[in-house]
């Protein structure tokens, strides 16, 4: 009874798909590379000198100051940095950290597991509870359970991560009368646990910091589920499969949730690149080593190798799940892309 595709619109979409994905990979890419232009620039604006922020501010002879811009290139003319930038950056290496004397490629490498374990959890959590209660909340539109389940949703999404990661270390982590202190206050692990004791011990210090992250992100996902959902109860076909005896819940499990949840597929990968290049502030709050605490780290300095390494990898993370959820949608509604 759903809105299956006739065979002309799969010919139609097989067609003209091949164009498509051609049209939206050269997007991609001429984001990717506007990106990069823009993070050599951008960061370029920030006052000072890179040479005392490599020296930490230490008196330094003309000879030593020499050798060090020698060394990262600050010699060159804008231009020819650049261009050495750009070039360097195709090739997969995106210079060389200031502070850390280590390749920028190489401390992305080193934190990123940790960000993709906290993303990856806050993201399957606030994806499957966000989907649950939508569809929970559109079934009952209108009654009690819709009108707190969207509230709290809109109230929660309204609210800076930060502040919110702030709150549940003051209520949960510090303790506040008479709730005791429950979990860590930051980090990642205790460093005392091994084997599965040291399992648990991350497990205990991801709480916090998922928590957060699900209860600001699964709200969209909620209001993007209900809205689809309550659109798809209202079409003709379902009324038609109502009036040939089939079950109300049947009808709205087999046919109006698969239809309704395609909107909420290409969300679900624009959120997750959001996710990963947002989790800067979460991952500030509770001092968890990830992507996002070592841009902190590094912008304080300012790290300008690290900073825009950094910058680019979470710009392109949003460019490729963009890109993804662009791809995938027409294969699931082949009235997109012909």
């Amino acid at each position: 009874m759903g809105k299956r595709p006739t065979e002309a619109q799969r010919g139609r979409t097989r067609s003209a798909y091949p164009r498509y994905v051609a049209g939206k990979l050269a997007g991609a890419v001429v984001s990717l590379f506007a990106v990069l232009v823009t993070s050599f620039f951008l960061f370029r604006l920030i006052p000072g000198d890179p040479v005392k922020f490599m020296t930490g501010g230490r008196p330094v002879s003309a000879e030593q100051l020499a050798v060090y811009k020698e060394e990262f290139g600050l010699d060159l003319p804008m231009w020819e940095q650049f261009t050495d930038y750009c070039v360097k950056a195709l090739s997969g290496d995106l210079g060389t950290s200031y502070q850390f004397h280590a390749p920028v490629v190489d401390k992305i490498t080193e934190a990123l597991p940790n960000t993709l374990l906290l993303t990856g959890t806050a993201f399957v959590l606030y994806t499957a509870l966000g989907v649950f209660l939508g569809t929970r909340s559109a079934w009952r539109h209108g009654g009690l359970g819709d009108r707190l389940n969207t509230g709290l949703a809109l109230t929660l999404y309204s609210i800076p991560s930060f502040w919110l990661g702030l709150l549940l270390i003051i209520v949960l982590s510090v303790g506040v009368d008479p709730i005791p202190g429950l979990f860590p206050t930051g980090g990642m692990e205790s460093g005392r646990e091994e084997g599965f004791a040291h399992v648990l011990d991350v497990a205990h210090h991801l709480v916090l910091p998922v928590v957060t992250l699900v209860a600001v992100e699964y709200g969209q996902t909620l209001l993007v589920t209900r809205s689809a959902l309550l659109d798809e109860m209202g079409s003709d076909y379902l009324t038609t499969a109502r009036a040939k005896g089939l079950r109300d819940d049947l009808v709205r499990r087999r046919h109006a949730v698969p239809n309704a949840l395609l909107p909420t597929v290409t969300l679900v990968f624009v959120n997750l690149g959001r996710t990963v290049a947002g989790v800067i502030l979460v991952e500030t709050v509770f001092s968890w080593p990830g992507l996002g605490g070592l841009f902190y780290q590094a912008l304080s300095v300012p790290d300008l190798p690290l900073v825009q390494g950094l910058f680019f990898v979470f710009a392109a993370a949003v460019i490729l799940m963009n890109t993804l959820a662009d791809l995938l949608y027409p294969m699931l509604d082949p009235r997109v892309g012909r």
